[in-house]
């Protein structure tokens, strides 16, 4: 039998090691930056046992934001821009690891592996796209092949389609990380995810997995950030300070509510496609309130975001002595923290810090757990979800 070649020789050593290092990367719909773990594991599945060693966000400039929103979130684009960008974002990503590992003075040598989630522009499940021919679909770009090349290190990526493909809708993947760091016996809990979307899981505390639920909720920051974009020049509503200068329209709030995703099945996915300032016009048209003040619809969307999240766990959980931690852009907006605390008074609110969990580093620590899973794990049964490993493996130069 002929000897396996040396990237194969490295990939068995790498899972064969008591402790690996391991990169997550994650790039959201809000396009703030790309957020860099630098993370070391032990053991896989239930036995896993990780350390956030480094984390950073390196902020994206504006022009790149421009390039990747034209082609963003929407069914007819440049399909030469599509495949420009999805070489570019790939070797630019892995010129932003490189920077931080050099930041870092971390050998790059050292780092076993990296886990890339890839820059979504597209996320198309049936329930949304509706052609009858086709099943569920997703698209992110950053080819791993280019990471791995430019970074001399074995990267895995391209996540969702193995869920996709197993029968799933390719989100919210925060299940499998969840069930590993954060389950705890004898205590209820719910990850919550308010980045560009929400997407929370449900841990019993009797650790029974086939009650596990994790499903995206709707909107998180992605409203609240394009009109902030569109309305007011800025990428975000700091400090909340547009939306406490607002006034809540309830008039509105309640047309926003009335989509009839917030009674579909769960678990379910969804992303701008859905939610994006077209389906705010159509809401303002249907409620008769397209001249309110531009400070009031932020306050109105920010108050959208928060009570469709305190509404679903409400109605799909007991939430007397449940604890909720959370994570994402959202745990930094105190108008929809503060909104989700007073409608659930019975649950403990708090950031998934209180769990060890960088909030902010959070969805990368998840993917980079994935890989390790991609790299030494077997596949779990959690609730109804596809019992898969996940990633697609992109060696580097050989030699």
């Amino acid at each position: 039998m002929p000897p396996l070649n040396q990237n194969l020789q490295k990939l068995f050593a790498a899972a064969q090691k008591e402790e690996r290092l391991g990169i997550g990367l994650m790039s959201g719909t809000s396009l703030d930056g790309l957020d860099i773990a630098l993370c070391s594991f032990s053991g896989s599945g239930l036995q896993t046992k990780f350390k956030l060693i480094n984390f950073a966000t390196i902020p994206y400039a504006e022009a790149f934001k421009k390039e990747v929103q034209q082609v963003f979130a929407k069914k007819q684009v440049s399909l030469e821009q599509v495949t420009l960008l999805n070489a570019y974002i790939g070797t630019f990503h892995a010129e932003l690891i490189l920077q931080a590992l050099a930041e870092w003075q971390v050998n790059v040598a050292d780092v076993d592996f990296i886990a890339s989630h890839g820059q979504t522009i597209y996320h198309a499940p049936k329930r949304l796209h509706q052609q009858a021919n086709y099943g569920n679909a997703t698209l992110q770009i950053g080819d791993a092949d280019h990471i791995a090349m430019k970074t001399g290190i074995l990267t895995i990526s391209d996540f969702r389609q193995k869920h996709i493909a197993a029968g799933g809708e390719g989100a919210p993947l925060a299940l499998y990380g969840d069930v590993l760091l954060g389950s705890k016996a004898g205590e209820n809990r719910i990850l919550l995810n308010i980045g560009g979307i929400a997407n929370l899981t449900y841990l019993p505390a009797d650790a029974d997995y086939t009650k596990v639920m994790c499903t995206d909720i709707g909107p998180g920051n992605t409203l609240i950030d394009a009109a902030c974009r569109a309305y007011f020049d800025k990428p975000f509503d700091e400090d909340s300070a547009i939306a406490y200068s607002g006034t809540v329209d309830e008039t509105l709030l309640d047309a926003l509510l009335h989509h009839p995703f917030f009674n579909e099945n769960l678990p379910k996915t969804t992303g701008p496609e859905l939610f994006n300032l077209d389906f705010v016009a159509d809401a303002q048209q249907a409620s008769r309130t397209l001249n309110i003040a531009k400070a009031d619809l932020v306050a109105t969307l920010s108050a959208f975001t928060a009570r469709s999240i305190a509404r679903f766990i409400a109605s799909n959980f007991d939430t007397t002595g449940a604890k909720i931690f959370v994570s994402g852009g959202g745990a930094r907006n105190p108008f929809v923290m503060e909104y989700i605390k007073r409608a659930l008074p019975g649950a403990s609110v708090s950031e998934t810090s209180e769990l060890g969990i960088n909030p902010d580093a959070k969805e990368a620590i998840l993917f980079a757990l994935l890989g390790n899973e991609a790299l030494c794990g077997e596949p779990m049964t959690i609730g109804n979800n596809p019992k898969v490993l996940m990633g697609k493996f992109s060696f580097p130069l050989l030699g």
